[in-house]
């Protein structure tokens, strides 16, 4: 779905991770290429899941099709496009920090012919102010609450911009998806594992609200939380050209949290399958998979 992306959203994830050349060295990122790299694994987990991320949409117990909805931390326009689809007579908000991401989805929008439908707002969603957003009948914000600085208090503010009886749609992810058999690489079996547990270690400290469960935040806010779903993706064994490239960025941003956490032997492995010159690039891989779980909350704000 979103992602999860991948991070996208009100607060950039960013890991500071560097791109290996075909030697197997670092560059160094500059924000624009963070930029240009978070965009590209938002893209691309909006291609791979796309398919959930519809189902999500349909999931939502919307009642009367909303007409305005808003989309926070919306990154590249996952969310954003998905509910232009699902709900053709709405338009859609799309609030992110990132100018660079509004850029990118403002391009899409053209060329699916829907930039009509589409305002796009730059804010900071952690400032204690927000810009005019309306009164719109359903939010949306998927893997951007954990990013915020006081959820709490975002929630509030969601829960006073929405329309009276308004549907608001919390989707959030565990963590990175698992792209690797459980038995590679061949010289370091388990490797993926053993960078998400670092990786955990990483975000309790960094991101303390990844994983969270939001169904008590939401009613703390003044919602009545009206569902609530797991979900569960399983894409096995594809050869998509597009899932190798979002594994090689995932375990690219994963890096850039975990390098001082493995052991040296582990992190060479990790290079090997990073290096995409290489015998042993990830991209070379024909057994790759797709696993992650993910949770939505539908909350409703009283009429």
């Amino acid at each position: 779905m979103a992602p999860q992306h991948p991070h996208p959203h009100p607060h950039a994830s960013s890991s500071g991770h560097g791109r290996h050349t075909g030697q197997g060295g670092h560059h160094g990122h500059s924000h624009s290429d963070e930029a240009h790299a978070q965009a590209e694994i938002l893209d691309l987990d909006a291609e791979v899941l796309a398919e959930h991320l519809a189902g999500v949409t349909r999931w939502l117990p919307v009642g009367a099709s909303p007409r305005r909805i808003v989309d926070l931390g919306c990154g590249t326009g996952a969310g954003t496009f998905a509910l232009l689809d699902r709900f053709p007579e709405a338009d859609v908000t799309a609030v992110d920090t990132s100018a660079a991401h509004l850029q990118r989805l403002r391009e899409k929008a053209r060329a699916r012919g829907v930039d009509g439908r589409v305002r796009t707002v730059q804010a900071d969603l952690d400032d204690t102010v927000w810009p005019d957003l309306g009164a719109p009948d359903l939010m949306w914000a998927s893997a951007s609450m954990h990013h915020m600085a006081d959820p709490d208090r975002a929630l509030r503010a969601v829960h006073d911009v929405l329309a009276p009886g308004g549907l608001f749609a919390v989707l959030e992810l565990a963590g990175f998806p698992r792209f690797l058999p459980e038995d590679a690489p061949e010289e370091r079996p388990g490797l993926e594992e053993r960078c998400h547990t670092a990786s955990e270690r990483y975000h309790a400290e960094h991101v303390p609200h990844r994983g969270a469960d939001w169904g008590p935040k939401l009613t703390a806010a003044g919602f009545t939380v009206e569902a609530e779903r797991a979900l569960t993706v399983n894409i096995e064994g594809s050869r998509d050209a597009a899932v190798g490239a979002y594994a090689l960025e995932s375990l690219l941003r994963l890096r850039g949290t975990v390098a001082d956490g493995l052991p040296a032997e582990d992190l060479a492995a990790l290079d090997r399958l990073l290096d995409t010159d290489g015998p042993h690039s990830i991209l070379r891989r024909d057994d790759l998979v797709v696993r992650t779980e993910r949770t939505v909350w539908a909350a409703r704000r009283g009429a």
